[in-house]
């Protein structure tokens, strides 16, 4: 089957393969969303509520990152040795959140804990927080650019002391941290409203989904507003890479229904669903805003990557950016790669399965006073 296909088709279809798995991930992302919601709680039983919620999915979030992280590694590992060989201190402050999260879920109750509920809590806040924003600044980076250098022997040299860090203090990565971060907060308020049973929270959960996407708002719309009118990393026939105005607004307009129609098309999404959880009594809403989050992720993953730009390009030196083309394995190796991809589908499965096994029982103060409790 895929002995036939050329390679750079190959390539293509791997990057659609990294963009499903990363727009599912982003979704997921709502676990950290979550976290930083226990102030809505007035009681800690209502506190153990949100937190039991969560406990329940954060697994599958840690899946679909190591499931993501797998794919860039399988596919392309020039970006791989490239980005975490040399802006390794964003990337260890992103997995040290990472760490502190799932420690945190183990151990928040365990008897003995010296430490105490109220330091796991606060290490669920830096995850959802400085783990969402950093994560989404590295990622941001597609668009806007990193400094690194590729010589003719694909040895990278990071141009700057901060190794990666830098991300989060530009302004285009930074809005773009913040706006996905109020939507992890959107998407958490949706899957809070249609887990737990319990009427006076849902209604401050609903609230806050309010404030989450007013305070969203200026930051959506300067990162819409950049990435419409920003020069772009521009491939050119040979494959040498240009400054060109508007490049990722060409691009996504170039792959038509599966660029500017998916964009278009998730944003109404999340807006339909924030108007279901705001204006509604349905607990339904978690399947727009998390259907129209996907689909957003998709169009601007398939805008950096198959849209005609370099994904990971590099500010530094123009040449040394990194495309599809470029950063691949070998034919043979994205061959069989391409094989073992077939058990995504499986792996997809078993998170749709595992969610549906989950979500069978609402939550209640009663139902948690005979589970095992985060």
């Amino acid at each position: 089957m895929f002995e036939s296909w050329s390679y750079e088709a190959l390539q293509i279809y791997w990057w659609v393969v990294v963009s499903v798995v990363g727009a599912l991930f982003v979704f997921m992302m709502f676990v950290q969303g979550g976290q930083t919601m226990f102030g809505i709680a007035k009681t800690e039983d209502e506190k153990t509520l949100l937190v039991n919620a969560l406990g329940k999915k954060w697994e599958l979030t840690f899946t679909a990152l190591v499931l993501f992280g797998g794919a860039l590694f399988a596919a392309f590992p020039l970006f791989y040795s490239v980005s975490f060989g040399g802006a390794y201190a964003v990337w260890m402050a992103i997995l040290f959140s990472f760490t502190l999260q799932a420690v945190s879920y183990e151990y928040r109750k365990k008897e003995n804990n010296f430490f105490g509920a109220k330091t796991y809590e606060t290490f669920l806040f830096v995850n959802g927080t400085v783990g969402t924003i950093l994560i989404v600044a590295a990622i941001a980076t597609f668009f806007s650019g990193s400094l690194f250098y590729l010589d003719s022997y694909n040895l990278s040299t990071w141009q700057s002391p901060l190794r990666g860090l830098e991300a989060a203090f530009i302004p285009f990565n930074l809005s773009m941290a913040v706006a996905v971060f109020f939507l992890t907060r959107v998407n958490a308020a949706a899957y809070f409203v249609s887990h737990i049973e319990h009427e006076e929270l849902e209604g401050r959960v609903r609230k806050s989904a309010i404030k989450s996407t007013l305070l969203s708002l200026p930051f959506l719309l300067f990162f819409l507003a950049s990435l419409f009118t920003m020069d772009g990393f521009v491939l050119g026939v040979d494959k040498r890479v240009s400054m060109e105005p508007h490049a990722y607004l060409d691009a996504l307009l170039r792959l038509g229904v599966f660029g500017i129609g998916l964009l278009a098309l998730g944003t109404a999404l999340i807006v339909a669903g924030i108007y279901m959880l705001v204006f509604t009594k349905t607990k339904r809403a978690i399947f727009a805003t998390g259907l129209g989050t996907v689909l957003t992720t998709l169009s601007l993953l398939f805008a950096a990557g198959i849209g005609g730009a370099a994904y990971y390009p590099s500010i530094y030196d123009l040449q040394s950016s990194l495309s599809i083309y470029n950063s691949s394995g070998s034919r043979y190796t994205l061959v069989v790669m391409s094989y073992v991809s077939l058990l995504v589908p499986f792996v997809l499965g078993y998170i749709v399965y595992v969610w549906r096994l989950l979500d069978s029982k609402k939550l209640s103060l009663d139902s948690i006073k005979n589970e095992h409790l985060y």
